[in-house]
């Protein structure tokens, strides 16, 4: 994600939602002017940072025995609706990039894989909005 506006909106909506760390992962990711003018501020104390490599950050996370969730609509994902957050591991949250969204390769990694279930004619939405949406269903099972 390489998106100014869409970065400054994640800072916000992961700082209303408790989210620990963001980890932006990619090539020329800046964090300029704009994305701070989006964040509200929010860049100065929510914890995140950049990576270049999404699948060693995964691996990684894996292997610190994080419950790894991906964003994304396939054959075998389960509804945002239907879906039941059911372990008591860390939560790592995979998006993808909102032309290509996530990797086959990282779906592989996924211990589930979840949609929004969507009513119009379009099969995808801003990766802002879908990220809030799944964040904050995962906020209101974590508080049960």
């Amino acid at each position: 994600m390489n998106n100014a506006a869409n970065i400054g909106s994640l800072l916000r909506i992961s700082d209303a939602l408790g989210v620990e760390e963001l980890i932006f992962c990619g090539e020329n990711l800046q964090l300029s002017k704009r994305m701070k003018k989006t964040s509200r501020s929010t860049e100065k104390y929510v914890s995140h940072k950049v990576e270049s490599d999404i699948l060693q950050v995964v691996t990684s996370l894996k292997a610190k025995r994080y419950f790894i969730i991906a964003l994304e609509i396939t054959d075998s994902s389960t509804s945002l609706d239907d879906f039941t957050l059911n372990t008591n591991q860390p939560i790592a949250l995979i998006i993808g990039n909102e032309n290509i969204g996530v990797s086959e390769d990282i779906l592989k990694l996924a211990d589930e894989i979840v949609h929004i279930k969507m009513f119009g004619e379009n099969t995808s939405m801003n990766v802002v909005q879908a990220t809030s949406i799944t964040l904050y269903e995962l906020t209101k099972q974590l508080q049960n």
